[in-house]
């Protein structure tokens, strides 16, 4: 009955009371996980396991628009994170954390300030990554391939090496004293917007265009679709998202950056997570992206050998099910479909003549 009357009302306030709420139980379960780690220390890894949960599904659902649903080869993923991650943590670090400062400690001005200017950070890191992504994208895409995958690999490499640099943001030596203000809730929120973002995107002109370039460039580009600016596009959304991850990474503690993060290592996690959940399944992204965080973690004793795991994992995926575990389909497509009671399927639908 509920579902029924929300469904009355216009898109954008359903919207919005379907935000309202979302918000209200992310801040419930923050606040309780909050309150778990400060009566049980050892509660501050496992949140710490669930943030980089949602930043790798964030990470992989985004890096899945451009490989799955676009059809490119990207392996510059984590270059694009690692702009967001630098640039967000610079503005907080030299900008935003001396203007909250000035507020009283706890006080409700500086919550209200931290978190306002933290949002304007995410979305400035999100911002200069897609801005990277686009400067990447506009004259390597018309590459294909693995000449595409080339291109982008090299382009994480020349980010990597220009951090290694760049003294302002800690060169080498890393970047330290990056202001703790990520937390499960913003984590997740943003999680949840990319997996919306990306099922949205998938079911709009757009994303048919994605899918058309996905299945045949070629054919698709003789119908009239602009193939290079679709893929920019594909390429400027998925950096944005990456950004978005990585000034999330950035902020969470114990807030400190590497450029060794950011290597093609880094990036190469990420395609496995893609190829593993099934390429073009947003669901599949998610799970896989939860299963490899888990298993990152319980390899952490012999992480040496995490190599040579990944590669065991995808010979024995590609010789068992080559399509990924869901392959092209959702969780949700193997759910019970509701049968019509219309009557249609007891023949008393309206007749043909």
């Amino acid at each position: 009955m509920r579902g029924k009357l929300l469904k009355n009302f216009p898109w954008l306030l359903r919207d919005l009371i379907y935000l309202a709420v979302f918000v209200a139980i992310l801040l419930g379960i923050t606040y309780g996980l909050d309150y778990a780690a400060s009566v049980w220390p050892v509660m501050r890894y496992y949140n710490r396991i669930l943030a980089m949960i949602g930043i790798n599904i964030t990470l992989a659902v985004s890096l899945n628009i451009i490989n799955g649903h676009a059809g490119q080869f990207s392996l510059g993923h984590a270059g694009f994170m690692g702009v967001g991650a630098y640039m967000s943590a610079a503005m907080t670090f030299y900008t935003f954390a001396p203007i909250v400062a000035k507020y009283p400690e706890g006080s409700t001005q500086a919550f209200l300030a931290q978190n306002g200017l933290f949002l304007v950070a995410i979305l400035i890191g999100g911002i200069t990554a897609a801005t990277a992504g686009y400067l990447v994208g506009l004259p390597s895409l018309r590459l294909r391939g693995d000449y595409l995958a080339i291109v982008t690999l090299g382009f994480g490499e020349i980010i990597r090496v220009i951090i290694l640099n760049v003294d302002k943001v800690g060169a080498a030596r890393g970047f330290s004293g990056i202001p703790t203000w990520a937390n499960f809730f913003w984590v997740y929120f943003f999680c949840v917007m990319t997996i919306v973002i990306s099922i949205r995107l998938v079911a709009s002109s757009v994303g048919r265009a994605f899918l058309a370039i996905r299945e045949d460039e070629i054919a698709a580009n003789a119908m009239g679709v602009d193939t290079t600016r679709y893929k920019v596009k594909a390429f400027v959304i998925g950096s944005f998202l990456a950004g978005v991850a990585g000034a999330l990474f950035a902020h969470y503690p114990p807030a400190y950056l590497n450029p060794t993060a950011f290597t093609f290592l880094r990036s190469f996690d990420l395609v496995v997570m893609v190829v593993l959940g099934g390429l073009g399944s947003i669901s599949g992204s998610i799970v896989a992206a939860i299963v490899l965080t888990y298993l990152q973690e319980g390899l952490r004793a012999f992480s040496e050998y995490r190599m040579v795991v990944y590669a065991l994992v995808l010979i024995i995926l590609m010789r068992t099910r080559p399509q990924g575990l869901l392959g092209r389909r959702e969780l949700w497509d193997f759910l019970p479909k509701r049968k019509d009671t219309t009557g249609r399927e007891s023949g008393s639908g309206p007749a043909v003549d």
